[in-house]
């Protein structure tokens, strides 16, 4: 068993029970191919909870400082994350961000770049969109919709992939891409709260 399966068997019994996690949607991942997951972004626990959802392992991004600690910045490579400075354009992230993709596998990116605490879905970064216009992947909206609070019910929905190649008549630019996502996301938190 790979250090990833171990680790995500052991947190989803903790985490399952605790927020009784109920997982909609999943019959929309893609069984293959490069899957550009986008989540919005309410609780430092999203991409442990979004990593034991997803029907296939999730790579993420995660800001370099957590690669600094002791502890994380051993068991991170393990989970699949790699990290991404914050505040600049990071062009080895985006590169591996691109190859995670070009490979076959699922890039888990919250495109608000940062925790919204108000439980409002908040306005999303470029990064989502260059992802999405820049490989074939497809993309799966996902809407976490709680909040984090023990014994109440969390839900997790995946929407319906996305071929952003069939909106290249439009010739959306990166910014407008993540909008149309971030779109996505908010039906799907309108259509399950």
């Amino acid at each position: 068993m790979s250090f990833y399966k171990f680790a995500k068997s052991l947190v989803s019994m903790a985490l399952y029970p605790t927020y009784r996690i109920e997982v909609i949607g999943t019959e929309n991942f893609p069984k293959e191919g490069g899957v550009l997951l986008c989540a919005n972004h309410i609780d430092n626990l999203d991409p442990p909870v979004v990593g034991i959802t997803a029907p296939r392992d999730v790579h993420f991004m995660a800001k370099e400082e957590l690669f600094n600690l002791p502890i994380l910045k051993n068991i991170l490579p393990g989970l699949h994350a790699f990290p991404v400075k914050r505040g600049m354009s990071d062009r080895e992230a985006l590169r591996r961000g691109l190859q995670v993709l070009k490979d076959g596998n699922v890039l888990g990116l919250f495109p608000e770049g940062t925790r919204n605490k108000t439980g409002e879905l908040g306005k999303g970064l470029a990064g989502a969109g260059f992802f999405a216009l820049r490989s074939d992947a497809l993309v799966v909206p996902c809407a976490i919709i709680g909040p984090y609070k023990a014994f109440n019910k969390l839900k997790v929905v995946y929407g319906e992939p996305i071929n952003l190649k069939e909106y290249q008549d439009e010739k959306l630019n990166a910014e407008q891409a993540t909008e149309f996502i971030m779109g996505k996301i908010g039906e799907l938190i309108t259509q399950h709260r």
